[in-house]
């Protein structure tokens, strides 16, 4: 299985003795993966993506993108922060035809010019007059208008109305699938997520507490309500329910007692696991860095 993104024991720090905002992550993420970044805010995911990308580097660890190290293959990433810094004095179409003297290899002006169309903008128009969601458009247009083998995109469609949203989502995703697009995605959208990826990452306290495909992760736990022991099980979180109990568990054996069993939601994997901070983490075996042994495999 070829990589996309590996990261073994990296560590970022803000200042000599500032907090990590990494700190001995490791993961692996698989080429062709749709993959959502989450965690709660100060986890690091924008850090993260900011490596990768090549615009910041780390304080130790390794970080390989597409088989090298970050910024080697920047022709192939494609990076949409959340501020989306675009030159605001250049019009749409001189925005764009900056992408292509950037991009002279792999450029796809028709494509980019068709996702601008989509949001009826005028070419001509300045990017300073344009709104939050109409300049989103046109930066994901340039991402998209370079063909890159590797998306990183930081809260891309925070500044959207659910419609619009939901349009540049299905053009991404469908780019992704036909062209076979590696995409990490940063969102606190879950239904978004749900819908779109088929790969996660949980990152909390500077490392990936989860990873591997979402069916992967949702099969590898339970949500059990009623009475029983659950000793001998790995309790991710466990509440008062009723006259009985409601936890996620993770497969370790038959269970003991009178309990009713069904696989999570993806929102239910993810509120749990980020109450739970003290549950150890779980990465499946394409998603374990292959120098990494600090995980629990499912």
């Amino acid at each position: 299985m070829s990589t996309a993104i590996e990261a073994t024991g990296l560590v970022k720090r803000y200042g000599r003795r500032g907090a990590a905002a990494l700190d001995d992550c490791s993961f692996r993420l698989p080429t062709g993966r749709i993959s959502a970044l989450v965690g709660p805010n100060g986890a690091g995911k924008s850090t993260l993506l900011a490596i990768a990308a090549g615009l910041m580097r780390q304080t130790s660890g390794q970080l390989e993108v597409l088989g090298g190290v970050p910024g080697e293959s920047r022709a192939k990433v494609a990076y949409l922060s959340q501020d989306k810094p675009l030159h605001p004095q250049l019009s749409i179409a001189d925005t764009l035809r900056l992408g292509a003297e950037l991009n002279p290899e792999r450029w796809d002006g028709a494509y980019a010019a068709k996702i601008v169309e989509q949001g009826d903008l005028d070419p001509k128009a300045r990017i300073r007059s344009l709104s939050g969601g109409q300049r989103t458009r046109v930066a994901l247009a340039l991402a998209l208008g370079k063909r890159p083998e590797l998306m990183l995109l930081d809260e891309p469609m925070a500044d959207l109305d659910p419609l619009a949203r939901h349009e540049l989502m299905g053009t991404l995703m469908a780019d992704a699938a036909e062209h076979g697009t590696t995409v990490l995605m940063s969102s606190h959208i879950v239904a978004e997520l749900a819908d779109a990826c088929d790969h996660l990452l949980l990152l909390g306290d500077g490392r990936i507490r989860l990873g591997g495909g979402i069916d992967d992760l949702t099969r590898a736990h339970s949500l059990v309500t009623g009475r029983g022991d659950l000793t001998g099980h790995t309790v991710v979180e466990s509440r008062a329910s009723g006259r009985g109990t409601t936890a996620l568990i993770r497969h370790d054996g038959p269970l003991g007692g009178d309990w009713q069993v069904q696989q999570p939601s993806l929102e239910e994997l993810l509120l749990a696991h980020l109450r739970a901070t003290d549950a150890p983490a779980l990465l499946t075996p394409g998603t374990t860095a292959r120098t990494s042994g600090s995980a629990v495999s499912a």
